[in-house]
């Protein structure tokens, strides 16, 4: 917690000498008052106590306001600065990170648990340090007053101090349940939300509001247990302060019943013992909030520890070139996870210079994991990626990623306008060359027919948009990038046959100047490649042009049967 604090440590100082002093003006308000009482009964003025009394008073107030508001006001810096740490975090996590954990439970990390923090990593702190300061200050007060007393008073302190060791640690477990349900329930609205139109279609609202309500429903009981636990403390609390001043009274009273003590000490004590109460209860308190606020460190701790990208490379790494990029793999084994099977069994393959290279076999087969390995979005298990001869976990990223565009096979666009989405890749891209793109990529029809053109909001996930629309949207944002490589997945399976035929001529202009690689199933659009590589099984079957590969690869041969792209008989 004190790792987060500490940026502000100045500011949390001035808050927690403001905060002492106020509660050190608290501590002189019992004795000031018995100053008072003793004038009242030596029949002396009482004007100039009332008035160091009154002044005393307001004092506090005063300086325990400013503090608590630079507190609150530090304590919101914190809550921003954690999140900001979490966001560049989060960016930058390894691709397998977030395949792994649920999207929904980040959400609630970055939103849910860092808003826990914002009391906790400051007047939590402080009032925790504050109220033990005033606690002991106290205590030391009572028993210069009388040890008598004061030997009652520590009945209090001692049950305080054993119920505090009982119930903090069921707090804090029952705080990190109740979160962790929290991030489950968010992650499942998510999943919701994110085949929405499928839930609705199959009728699914009823179970996945009871899975939603599965989640809100363990958070409750977590948050009761919270709560319960928490009244305990309070009431423990507030009980035996109660039994501690009806014992000193009866104590106190027959003391100065015999004589032995001034009614003045007495009046002080109990004075006093009322206002340590707030000292105990609030150092009670701020432990069990430092138990909530633990809890959530741990899990954006957890979030801000997973395994992410490192943005440099080796100092060996080459420079981007402006020729068309070469891609190579050799013997390359790869699987998405130890217990899976392998997707790569020894894939090899070369790809150099301007031209277009299809990958075509049945699904399963590979194809895509080709992509994701030289976008360096994993790393093969056993043998090498080369880009331009040298292996790409030897690039720094993004020198990398720069020269290559990517199209992904459900094309997916970010909420925002159609603009923001085609400049992506590329921010400073020039009106020219937005225009270019628009009308390489085939959407001027779209650009017009939006409200406000290229600055016209698409929705989220780009819900405003046809299948096809958003596919010729990922092509443009691409394109725009003017990449050395050019990878695309799939990326005529949402067209017609027009708008097929027009990509396909997209693509051969592209490959005129830029090294295109394509996963295809459509065979029609990839026929014309400069070279096709049939992959099954995680194996190269075979490479070569169309008609060779009719001929001699029976796979191939039946895929383009299959799309009656060739008879039987040929």
């Amino acid at each position: 917690m004190w790792e987060h604090a500490r940026p502000h440590y100045r500011v949390l100082l001035v808050g927690a000498a403001l905060t002492l002093l106020g509660g050190a003006a608290g501590l002189a308000q019992p004795l000031l008052a018995g100053h008072v009482i003793d004038a009242l009964g030596n029949g002396g003025s009482v004007l100039g106590p009332v008035l160091l009394l009154t002044g005393v008073v307001l004092g506090g107030a005063v300086l325990g306001a400013l503090g608590s508001f630079l507190l609150e006001r530090t304590g919101q810096g914190v809550v921003l600065e954690v999140r900001r740490n979490l966001v560049n975090s989060l960016v930058r996590l390894h691709v397998s990170e977030v395949d792994r954990i649920k999207p929904g439970d980040l959400v609630s990390r970055l939103t849910a648990d860092t808003t826990l923090l914002r009391s906790v990593a400051t007047s939590g702190l402080v009032n925790i340090t504050t109220s033990g300061v005033l606690l002991i200050g106290g205590v030391a007060i009572m028993l210069v007053l009388d040890w008598r007393l004061f030997s009652v008073a520590a009945g209090m302190i001692a049950t305080v101090a054993l119920l505090a060791a009982v119930v903090m640690p069921r707090i804090s477990a029952a705080t990190q349940a109740s979160q962790a349900a929290l991030g489950e329930m968010g992650a499942r609205l998510e999943r919701l939300l994110g085949a929405f139109r499928t839930v609705k279609a199959s009728s699914g609202e009823e179970r996945e509001a009871a899975r939603l309500h599965e989640a809100a429903e363990r958070s409750w009981r977590s948050g009761v247990a919270v709560a319960g636990w928490t009244a305990l403390s309070a009431t423990t609390t507030s009980l035996a302060a109660n039994t501690a001043f009806l014992a000193i009274l009866a104590v106190g009273g027959g003391l100065v019943a015999t004589g032995s003590m001034e009614i003045s000490t007495l009046i002080a004590f109990l004075l006093l013992l009322f206002y340590l109460v707030q000292p105990i209860a609030g150092l009670v308190s701020s432990v069990a909030e430092l138990q909530t606020g633990l809890a959530a460190i741990r899990r954006v701790d957890e979030a801000a520890g997973l395994r992410r990208e490192e943005k440099g490379g080796p100092s060996g790494a080459e420079r981007p070139r402006e020729e068309p990029a070469s891609v190579e793999l050799k013997d390359v084994v790869f699987r998405y996870h130890p217990d899976l099977p392998l997707v790569h069994q020894g894939v090899s393959f070369r790809a150099a210079g301007a031209g277009l290279t299809a990958l075509v076999g049945p699904s399963g087969a590979g194809k895509t994991t080709v992509f994701s390995l030289v976008e360096r979005f994993y790393d093969p298990a056993a043998g090498k990626v080369l880009l331009d001869g040298t292996d790409v976990r030897d690039w720094p990223l993004e020198a990398l990623r720069a020269q290559i565009g990517y199209v992904e096979q459900d094309a997916p666009v970010l909420d925002g306008s159609l603009r923001q989405n085609l400049v992506l890749a590329s921010p400073h891209a020039t009106a020219e060359e937005l225009a270019e793109v628009v009308h390489r990529a085939r959407l001027e029809d779209l650009v017009s027919r939006l409200p406000q053109g290229l600055d016209s909001e698409i929705g989220h996930r780009g819900t405003t948009l046809s299948g096809g629309e958003r596919q010729r949207v990922a092509i443009a944002r691409a394109l725009l990038r003017k990449p050395r490589l050019l990878l695309m997945d799939e990326a005529t399976s949402q067209l017609d046959a027009a708008n097929e035929k027009a990509l396909k001529e997209v693509m051969l202009e592209a490959a005129a100047t830029a090294n295109v690689i394509v996963v295809a199933h459509r065979l029609s659009t990839v026929t014309a490649a400069d070279r096709i590589v049939v992959m099954d099984m995680g194996k190269v079957r075979s490479v070569g042009a169309h008609a060779d590969l009719v001929d001699r690869d029976e796979l191939y041969r039946g895929l383009a049967v299959g799309q009656l792209l060739v008879s039987e008989r040929e």
